[in-house]
């Protein structure tokens, strides 16, 4: 379990976990032709290709995936993987309306 250092905090994120090595990564680094990849499910971050430690200093992309952690919270997670593939199917992966919105928590 990673505590929350005083940038997340900003964010009011809860506790989170981060598994390494990661086969749903993998998969996801397959499908997005990405050398590194972090998903997130539930409050799990999942990484392919990237360590935890190198994960927590890239600022930016921590708070895409925290975004991506506010996300489950707010719609439940059976309802956001939902509306996240459908967003997905409807507008592809970068116009995903979720993506969307952790993109611009980047720069929070």
């Amino acid at each position: 379990m990673v505590h929350l250092t005083t940038s997340i905090q900003i964010l009011n994120q809860p506790d989170f976990i981060i598994k390494e090595n990661s086969w749903l990564a993998k998969i996801a680094a397959w499908k997005l032709k990405s050398d590194a990849v972090a998903m997130v499910l539930g409050k799990t971050i999942h990484l392919h290709n990237t360590t935890e430690t190198d994960f927590l200093k890239d600022e930016r992309w921590l708070k895409h995936e925290l975004c991506h952690i506010k996300q489950f919270k707010e719609h439940g997670y059976f309802l956001f993987v939902v509306k996240y593939l459908w967003e997905s199917v409807r507008k592809g992966y970068y116009n995903n309306r979720f993506e969307v919105e952790a993109r611009n928590a980047e720069d929070l």
